[in-house]
């Protein structure tokens, strides 16, 4: 065998095995004893009544589309597994003190540039979002250290990519170089939000007719994407621990 085709069979076992737990995982929303009974005594569960046979046959069909959906989401949640481990470790070595420290001589250098370069309204704008951010900092690394996965997936999360993305939007807003870079990707995320998921009840009309992506307005959708992109992200790094713990 040669040293591609092993490659390529390892890649495809480990497929095959997250692809396993993935199943396993959704049986054992309704099934008991389900993933990880390779080494148990006990096995894995397996109904002994004919309508229970039925029931476990038709659950474990109607799974296999959603696995499909799923591992490719569980793809990218290992990415963001990976990164968010590093950052992670970097956090913990620093201490909530050392994190809002290094946060604040970031977004700080930042705020100064503005200062220099932007008028008393830009800077203002940079040194509020500077503020927010670094606050958000702190706050992202207390909630990942004092609680579990849920307050990592509904807090931590959020505040980090409030962290990240509140400042250099504020300064797109008075620096045509970074508009040119920022603004227009805003824009495409706020038409494809409003397109596809503030549908119900008319509401991507109402929002047209009322606001204009101009502005501070740039400042609260993103803000506002925040906070579901970071629960999107603890989600995906949930369902990659799900599928491969390690």
């Amino acid at each position: 065998m040669t040293v591609g085709s092993s490659n390529r069979g390892g890649v495809t076992g480990a497929i095959g095995v997250d692809l396993r737990r993935l199943h396993e995982s959704w049986m054992e929303l309704v099934f008991p004893r389900q993933r990880g009974t390779g080494h148990s005594v006990l096995g894995k569960w397996t109904p002994n009544t004919t309508s229970g046979w039925i029931a476990y046959r038709l659950w474990s069909v109607l799974g296999v589309p959603i696995v499909a959906v799923l591992y490719p989401l569980a793809l990218f949640g290992f990415m963001a597994r990976f990164y968010s481990r590093r950052i992670d470790r970097v956090a913990a070595g620093l201490g909530v003190a050392g994190v809002v420290v290094l946060a604040a001589v970031l977004w700080g250098a930042l705020t100064v540039l503005a200062h220099l370069r932007f008028t008393q309204t830009g800077f203002l704008a940079v040194l509020a979002a500077g503020v927010i951010a670094t606050l958000s900092a702190g706050a992202a690394t207390v909630f990942s250290r004092a609680g579990g996965r849920g307050t990592s997936i509904l807090l931590a999360y959020p505040a980090a990519m409030t962290a990240i993305f509140l400042p250099p939007v504020a300064a797109a807003l008075y620096s045509p170089a970074l508009a040119e870079l920022i603004l227009p990707s805003s824009e495409s995320v706020a038409i494809w939000v409003l397109d596809n998921l503030l549908t119900v009840g008319g509401l991507n009309e109402f929002l047209r007719s009322e606001f204009q992506l101009a502005g501070a307005a740039y400042l609260g959708m993103w803000f506002g994407i925040a906070v579901p992109l970071g629960w999107l992200l603890g989600v995906l790094v949930a369902l990659a621990d799900l599928v491969r713990p390690s």
